[in-house]
């Protein structure tokens, strides 16, 4: 009779199972083995420490002390060593005296006879353990003494039986068998769903259209200009283009694939938006050097699988934003003056029309004096055009919103003091953005005034903006979050605020320069730009 032969396993799942039954089969009943062999010594050395540990506390009892010192040990000391027995889970324990004689033992009959094993180290003082056979059979024993004072009054001995502790391993063995059989359960149940996942994860594609279709994601991936990130669930980099790593400073050298967006080294609150778990749509966020539009989506299908970010880089755009405000604001300042300028004129002409020809020429003439003091105070004490035009204009403006913006008397920067590294957009985003702030925190107090400081020191080495404030003030805990974007004492209107000063600190980094905050001497904040005259950043 022909013997049929055993089909072999064609699928993928079949071929892994079988692999698997017997690598598991072969390691289980290798280490069952082991584990029978090996662990009667682990149990004996664990059930020796646990004797140890019982003898031990039962010896530096106190009652015990006590009541081997009394005329009738046993009645003492019986129930309290049936008791711990008991709670310890030990096969015995005996108190003796310091020739051997029995003062407890769980078998009542055997008190008062001589002990089974050996005591000389312990009426040396020492505590030993040895497996001996007495009364109740082969056991592990530990034997300590009892000491009062100096003086050995006493020994201890606790210990388990062997035949338990074999036991206990072999229920370990049998633990161990049924372990194994779940393993093998498992492992098939697990090779199959594996099969089906792989199956559904590739939508049944074969090896070739794979292959294609990795080759041209790549192509997609690099040729997109704007920064793509992908995120795994885990907000582990998997992935990220040309763009993401040249707009986030991330060089090519630089393996990310696979690292925490926490491990990246990017702003906080960047980091913050890349880790968040909803949607985030058009928010700006601030590098070392970028202006960034950040869009997050995340991606999931049952569970979340990760997460895709879009960046823009809207560096020129933000800046040219800046200046549209700044020419906001000064148009709305010479709307201001003109509406001015018209009632002082209808003023004179009305003095005129009164032949009061005098007082109206010295209304005029007080009115442009007065104008052109403003303008020679500002040009005599910072003569850089752009620095100087910015803080005409910053004038007008406080001036509108009631608070006075005075140029201080340890001004002075004559024009060409600034290298050409140090341009006029960086200059008008920090002075500019700080003197902002500055009136938006004086706005509302007693004499608002705000104050621009600006110089070079005596050696030439480095420009210092400095602009203080009569406001409130900056609460020390938050002197470096006043820096961060989002940050902002004030409700956030329809542009949102927190952007300022986060990018008056990156215009600073940019040029190798620092930015301070301290209180003003007069009340409110003063910030402090110094920035390098010589090297400054490119």
């Amino acid at each position: 009779m022909r013997v049929p032969a055993i089909p072999r396993p064609r699928s993928l799942a079949g071929q892994l199972f079988a692999m698997q039954a017997v690598l598991i089969a072969v390691v289980v009943a290798g280490y069952a083995l082991f584990t029978y062999v090996n662990d009667r010594g682990q149990a004996k050395d664990a059930a020796a420490s646990q004797a140890t540990a019982v003898a031990r506390s039962v010896a530096d009892a106190p009652s015990v002390r006590a009541a081997i010192l009394t005329a009738n040990p046993t009645a003492r000391l019986e129930s309290y060593t049936l008791r711990v027995q008991r709670d310890t889970g030990v096969d015995f324990i005996t108190i003796m005296d310091p020739q051997g004689i029995r003062w407890t033992h769980p078998v009542r009959s055997q008190i008062g006879k001589p002990f089974l094993g050996h005591i000389a180290v312990a009426q040396r003082g020492g505590t030993f353990t040895e497996t001996y056979t007495g009364t109740l059979g082969a056991s592990v024993r530990a034997v300590t003494p009892v000491w009062d004072g100096k003086r050995v009054i006493g020994l201890v001995s606790a210990g388990i039986r062997v035949e338990a502790i074999s036991k206990r391993v072999a229920d370990q063995v049998t633990a161990l068998l049924g372990v194994a059989a779940g393993a093998l359960a498992l492992g098939a149940i697990g090779t199959y769903v594996v099969n089906a996942r792989l199956r559904r994860h590739t939508h049944g594609m074969n090896a070739g259209e794979l292959s294609r279709m990795h080759d041209y994601h790549q192509a997609a991936l690099h040729a997109v200009r704007e920064g793509l990130l992908m995120l795994d669930g885990q907000y582990r980099v998997a992935l990220i283009n040309d763009g993401g790593r040249e707009l986030l400073g991330v060089g090519a050298e630089v393996d990310v694939v696979g690292r925490s967006v926490a491990e990246l080294g990017l702003p906080a609150p960047l980091t913050g938006a890349l880790l968040a778990s909803g949607p985030r749509m058009d928010e700006v966020h601030l590098t070392a050097s970028r202006v960034l539009v950040v869009n997050t989506s995340p991606v999931s299908g049952g569970e979340r699988r990760g997460t895709v970010v879009t960046l823009r880089d809207v560096t020129e755009l933000q800046s040219l934003m800046g200046e549209l405000d700044s020419e906001r604001g000064f148009t709305q300042a010479l709307r201001s003056q003109a509406h001015e300028a018209a009632n002082r004129l209808h003023t004179v002409v009305s003095l005129i029309e009164l032949d009061r020809a005098e007082e109206a020429v010295d209304f005029a003439t007080a009115e442009l004096e007065l104008a052109q003091a403003l303008t020679d105070q500002v040009v005599a004490a910072v003569s850089e055009p752009v620095l100087a035009a910015l803080l005409l204009g910053k004038t007008a403006q406080a001036n509108e919103r009631g608070v006075e913006l005075v140029v201080s008397d340890d001004s002075r920067l004559d024009d060409g003091v600034l290298p050409q590294s140090l341009s006029a957009r960086d200059l008008v985003t920090i002075l500019g953005n700080l003197i902002d702030n500055a009136v938006d925190a004086a706005q509302g107090s007693v004499r608002a005034r705000v104050t621009v400081t600006a110089y070079a020191d005596a050696d030439a080495s480095e420009v210092v903006l400095r602009v203080s404030d009569t406001g409130p003030g900056v609460d020390p805990a938050q002197a470096e979050q006043v820096f961060e974007r989002g940050f902002s004492t004030k409700p956030a209107g329809p542009g949102g605020r927190g952007l300022g000063l986060a990018l008056v600190r990156q215009a600073v980094t940019r040029q190798d320069g620092t930015l301070s905050v301290s209180d003003a001497s007069g009340g409110g904040a003063a910030f402090e730009v110094r920035l390098p005259l010589k090297g400054a950043g490119t």
